[in-house]
């Protein structure tokens, strides 16, 4: 597909700008379309191998993800786990209807697995840069698939091979900040496995894989901003995807694997 090569690759040169002009998003909104409309307004196309990097948010908001907390009743549990956290025991109720796991609840903090088997603060439950005070923002239900019909779309109107990464911020163990990583890929590499290739002193590589999605997420997530930028659509140039198309799902780490609980 397109520029998709099977041996490794070295990027020499990488472009990221944000496409401007995305309109304020709501339920049902063709985000393929919008996508389209917004960078034929500023002149910009597409060519083969070019990656587009979408907000969680807008992904989220065109697939109609809001939960009214007026209409939540939270339960026991929801509200020993609010009593703990500080948090709107409404708010935690639904966080709990999108994990599969509490991990870590403290003053503040309630870190889950969620049913995607995404290990983050909230469950991904958010509020901010959403209109209406009681108001949440749940994850897509299937980000790679979400991925794919964007990609889809975009592939089928411009004849041209491109790829698709919705990104989210997420912060990590004993590091400070977030950083924006993949949780919806389609059209480009995930996981670059290097595991049997030898470096330059000829030994094998035993345990390197290469989080290539992550890596374009985070590269893009400085350009698109995490407050009121309002640029959450962003065109990656240059990447030269060094493996087949993967999906995001092959970025989670097994359960069998986890070595911290």
């Amino acid at each position: 597909m397109g520029n998709v090569v099977t041996a490794p690759t070295r990027i020499s040169e990488l472009s990221i700008r944000a496409v401007p002009g995305v309109g304020e998003v709501v339920p049902g909104t063709d985000l393929g379309a919008m996508v389209l409309d917004a960078l034929a307004r500023a002149d910009l196309s597409l060519q083969p191998g070019d990656v587009l990097v979408l907000a969680q948010k807008i992904v989220s908001k065109a697939e109609g993800r809001y939960v009214d907390l007026r209409d939540i009743q939270p339960s026991p549990r929801a509200q020993d786990l609010a009593r703990i956290t500080g948090k709107d025991p409404r708010l935690v109720e639904v966080i709990l209807g999108e994990s599969t796991t509490v991990l870590r609840a403290r003053p503040n903090v309630l870190i889950t697995r969620h049913r995607l088997g995404l290990v983050m603060a909230q469950a991904g439950v958010d509020r901010s840069n959403v209109a209406g005070s009681e108001l949440a923002l749940l994850l897509p239900v299937d980000p790679d698939r979400s991925a794919a019909a964007i990609c889809a779309e975009v592939q089928r109107k411009l004849a041209v091979t491109v790829g698709v990464i919705i990104s989210d911020s997420f912060g990590r163990p004993w590091r400070q900040g977030t950083t924006n990583v993949a949780i919806g890929v389609a059209g480009t590499s995930a996981l670059w496995d290097r595991r049997g290739e030898l470096d330059r002193h000829g030994r094998r590589m035993e345990v390197t894989q290469v989080a290539w999605a992550d890596a374009a997420a985070a590269a893009a997530g400085l350009v698109m901003g995490e407050g009121a930028e309002g640029t959450p659509v962003i065109l990656v140039r240059g990447l030269h995807a060094p493996t087949a198309p993967g999906v995001a799902r092959d970025l989670i780490r097994p359960l069998e694997e986890d070595m911290f609980q």
